[in-house]
């Protein structure tokens, strides 16, 4: 296209010719890179996929699929069962609290290491010790209106044993906990 409009140009007259020679080099030699930046020692610095900023050795991880669909339970999970269970139990306590997901504020908590119960405990880490945290765990939810709970446990916990006994103790209670095991 670019020599079919040159050489209308040169039929027409030297004028128009010189004009469109002058536009051809004005736009190669405008001074501006057409291509990608070289460095100091000509290699071209490498860039991002989206090719938004220089390339590093640690890039954060990116999804599979950017592009995925999430559906609509899990954009409303947290909505519709607001309150999570977190156990956490160690050699020497049990502790348990229920935490509004949304607001991240926890609505009742309790503990083997608090003075009220380390009284009334034998052994503050066996699984008498699990069932009075689920006890009283059930109570403090029950004044703050908290009746329903779910629980995932970590990667590391197995649902056995003081884990089990914890939430069992909270479900005799009155409190309905919801238990997803992958």
């Amino acid at each position: 296209m670019l020599k079919r409009i040159c050489s209308m140009s040169y039929e027409h007259g030297g004028e128009t010719t010189k004009l469109c020679l002058q536009a051809i080099t004005r736009h190669i030699h405008s001074g501006q890179a057409r291509s990608s930046a070289r460095s100091f020692f000509g290699v071209e610095d490498f860039l991002d996929d989206d090719n938004s900023r220089p390339y590093t050795y640690q890039k954060e991880k990116k999804s599979k699929n950017p592009n995925k669909h999430i559906s609509f339970k899990q954009r409303t999970i947290a909505y519709m069962e607001p309150f999570t269970l977190d156990v956490f139990i160690s050699k020497r306590f049990v502790s348990a609290s229920l935490t509004h997901r949304v607001t991240s504020r926890q609505v009742a908590v309790a503990g083997t290491n608090s003075k009220d119960i380390k009284a009334a405990l034998q052994s503050r880490s066996d699984i008498p010790a699990c069932l009075a945290i689920g006890r009283i765990l059930s109570e403090r939810a029950r004044e703050a209106d908290v009746y329903t709970a779910s629980y995932t446990p970590r990667e590391r916990d197995k649902f056995e044993g003081k884990i089990r006994a914890v939430v069992q103790s909270l479900i005799d209670n009155g409190i309905d906990v919801k238990i997803y095991l992958d």
